[in-house]
């Protein structure tokens, strides 16, 4: 796993979070580069996707924004392979009608997703809430009393580690998927909504899209479950959302 670069601190002492902005159109990544560097961030760009591999494993950033169509090396394919190697959160922009372009994103290992034409300020939320997830001890956002062990099936979460085994063996989660994880456990056997999910795992009260949810919980299944297209530990309920299935 590729080593968190280190913070910078500006001025003022507080921590300044660098962002690396993986975009090929020059005017996008110029005006979102001075939009959020007035934010407060440190911005590195890079025009296609050999180039963003390359500054990612020079210095890993704090959270990677990351266009789908790039011109060499798919977006798809920059997101597995920063995947495979870090669990920085990823943010994937996609066009606004290019339905497929975000469950393949999501479903590669990004943690949520913008479309264009980007609004700013709502994309500088985001990425706040996504850093606040990073900087918390502790997988839940909400809960008071937080599980510190449990097992579900054959897969063991250590909390406290901040990792999953199935069968003995850690799995590959990324942050987000383990806080969905550890979600569903601190709740076991309740119906939790995806409004509730997204608020409590994204820290999102109003920004967030369903589809998020969705795309998470069936990347969670093909991990955790022997069949993940018959779930008998995360199953749904039409409708209003999903739950952990308690089994004595």
């Amino acid at each position: 796993m590729v080593a968190a670069s280190p913070w910078h601190f500006g001025h003022n002492g507080n921590a300044v979070h660098s962002l690396l902005f993986i975009e090929d159109d020059d005017h996008i990544r110029l005006a979102l580069r001075l939009a959020l560097e007035d934010e407060g961030y440190e911005v590195r760009e890079a025009p296609d996707g050999r180039a963003g591999l390359e500054s990612f494993e020079q210095a890993e950033p704090d959270l990677v924004l990351l266009d789908l169509r790039l011109p060499d090396v798919s977006g798809f394919e920059v997101c597995r392979t920063i995947r495979a190697n870090s669990i920085v959160p990823i943010i994937i922009v996609t066009a606004q009608t290019d339905t497929y372009d975000m469950v393949a994103g999501l479903e590669a290992g990004a943690d949520d997703y913008v479309t264009k034409p980007i609004v700013p300020k709502e994309l500088a939320a985001r990425i706040r809430a996504h850093l606040r997830r990073v900087q918390l001890q502790g997988p839940s956002l909400t809960s008071s009393v937080a599980v510190k062990s449990f097992q579900v099936g054959d897969v063991e979460v250590r909390q406290e580690q901040g990792i999953a085994l199935k069968g003995g063996v850690e799995l590959n989660l990324t942050k987000t998927e383990f806080r969905l994880l550890c979600e569903f456990a601190d709740h076991a056997g309740m119906v939790l909504s995806r409004d509730q999910l997204l608020e409590r795992v994204w820290g999102y009260e109003y920004l967030g899209d369903s589809r998020l949810v969705d795309a998470h919980v069936r990347r969670l299944r093909v991990k955790i479950e022997d069949q993940p297209d018959d779930p008998k530990l995360i199953v749904t309920t039409r409708g209003i959302g999903y739950r952990l299935l308690v089994t004595s």
